[in-house]
């Protein structure tokens, strides 16, 4: 371990033993009225003349200088890029990463460091509070990598719009945040050693990146990957800090940056509290929303009468897609993973068992792993442990040291299969009543959250039922027909059926007696 490493791991330990890691990042600070928020930056938008899906994939778009803060008062020069990249549903999308390079001297290679930062705002974006002195414990980690001759990059992988914990989106804008900075240096991908280094928060970015390189930017030379703290099956996470006294607050803000980042309305879902603490996290980073709702549990959140937040299929699809490992391919470069074990379990909220069948399966595949547990840390002194012997692993793969393959002492570990997408069932009534003119008026209600659901509406039964009309389910969960009795029966047998995608179904008939 280098001194500065020492230094550095002594330093953060006595701010971490009493703190969670990823709540170290600033969690609402006043903005620094001489540095404009991002939102606030046209900086961070791309006004170029060339549509944006026309510009390759990690295009340099705008850069500035910028001088960034160690601690308070300490400058550091940097460049920031605005790059072109893609959100997690795969549409052209700009964010900025921080290039800071060494002095009067040609980088040894390139660092992602890929910070901590779990956000909703960009407040906490890393290009703003490295900026404002806010995060100047990452900006330590910075300066030892920097004075030892490496250039690093440090990308808002959330993107602009902060997809938290949306980890294609967080690997492909590291992967083109790669791309930027090795174009702003004029240096060579094919010969420019990279290394990805990350906790927490960043490990999201860098297994993903590790996971996309080989099907999304190949020609980078990524000689190591280095990540800790790391959410392999969010549905087990979730399940982990289900109650938590200290990570519960996650579950709320985690909900609005998956809708967020997939554009599904899970708000219909949520109960009257659940969309009070969603309106409530909207803008915030984790340090504010992470140990304010002790005991707070995922039912809470949502409406009567549901199941688990786990099993709604509009959620279950999402941590299915998100799952690491389950994109084809794998990781071709090797790897360090380090993972806390505070309870037997994991970290209190990230899981040892899942990390470990992460790992057995890339082995599985030929990626050389090196793992490490941390025996008795929770999330915050593992941190400590792996930003010391991460920084080291990392340091040897960039110097071209080989690694010795630690597969063979990896255990199994968790299953991590997808969860089963379970169509959502409910009770819909229908009443109907005579309309007069030979017309009835039909009228089916159902829970609200089944809103979008499409309605079909028929008359008769057997082979001779036939459709009367058609219609959706409003807002409120109702949906309405006035329908002509063309063979003026005293009496008519309704059916309608709910049903929209593959989530919902319900049947349900009525009689109408005709005066």
């Amino acid at each position: 371990m280098t001194h500065a490493t020492r230094l550095l791991a002594a330093v953060l330990g006595s701010l971490l033993l009493a703190t969670p890691l990823a709540a170290t990042t600033p969690a609402a600070q006043a903005a620094d009225s001489t540095i404009p928020l991002p939102h606030d930056d046209p900086f961070y938008a791309y006004d170029g003349s060339t549509p944006l899906a026309q510009q390759p994939a990690g295009a340099v778009l705008d850069s500035r200088s910028v001088t960034l803060k160690v601690g308070s008062t300490v400058p550091m020069s940097a460049t920031q890029l605005l790059y072109r990249t893609q959100d997690e549903l795969g549409r052209p999308s700009v964010t900025v990463t921080t290039v800071v390079a060494p002095l009067n001297a040609a980088p040894l290679g390139v660092v992602s460091y890929l910070s901590f930062y779990d956000a909703l705002g960009d407040v906490c974006s890393p290009s703003y509070t490295y900026r404002t002195g806010d995060d100047s414990n990452e900006m330590a980690i910075v300066s030892t990598l920097v004075a030892q001759g490496y250039a690093v990059t440090i990308p808002d992988f959330e993107g602009e719009d902060l997809h938290w914990v949306a980890g294609h989106e967080a690997g492909w804008s590291t992967l083109d945040s790669i791309r930027a900075t090795e174009s702003f240096l004029g240096v060579s991908a094919a010969s420019t050693r990279v290394g990805l280094f990350g906790y927490s928060g960043g490990s999201i970015a860098g297994e993903w990146a590790s996971e996309l390189a080989a099907s999304y930017a190949p020609e980078l030379n990524i000689v190591g990957t280095a990540i800790g703290g790391i959410p392999v099956h969010l549905a087990h996470n979730l399940a982990y800090i289900d109650g938590s006294q200290t990570w519960s607050g996650v579950i709320p803000a985690a909900l609005v940056a998956l809708a967020r980042a997939y554009e599904v309305d899970l708000g219909r879902y949520e109960s009257d509290y659940g969309k009070e603490l969603a309106a409530t996290v909207a803008d915030q980073c984790i340090g504010s929303f992470n140990g304010n709702y002790p005991g707070l549990t995922a039912s809470q959140l949502i409406k009567p009468g549901l199941p688990p937040l786990v099993e709604i299929p509009a959620a279950t699809r999402i941590l299915n897609r998100l799952i690491m490992g389950s994109e084809p391919g794998h990781p071709t470069m090797p790897m360090f993973m380090v993972a806390g074990d505070h309870d037997g379990t994991g970290d209190d909220v990230m899981i040892v068992g899942d990390v470990q069948g992460l790992a057995h399966e890339y082995c599985s595949e030929g990626t050389q792993i090196q793992m490490q547990v941390v025996e008795g840390a929770e999330h915050g002194v593992a941190g400590v442990t792996f930003l010391a012997t991460g920084e080291t692993w990392l340091l040897q793969r960039m110097a071209g040291v080989p690694m010795v393959d630690g597969c063979s002492s990896i255990p199994e570990g968790n299953s991590l299969d997808p969860l089963p997408v379970k169509p959502l069932t409910f009770s819909a009534s229908l009443s109907a009543h005579d309309h007069g003119k030979r017309k009835d008026a039909l009228t089916v209600t159902a829970p609200s959250w089944a809103a979008g659901a499409p309605v079909t509406f028929y008359r008769g039964k057997g082979r001779h039922r036939r459709v009367v009309g058609r219609g959706t389910l409003s807002a409120a969960g109702t949906a309405s027909r006035v329908v002509r009795d063309r063979n003026g029966r005293t009496i008519t047998r309704y059916v309608a059926v709910v049903g929209a995608t593959a989530d919902t179904k319900a049947v349900t008939t009525k009689r109408v007696k005709r005066r």
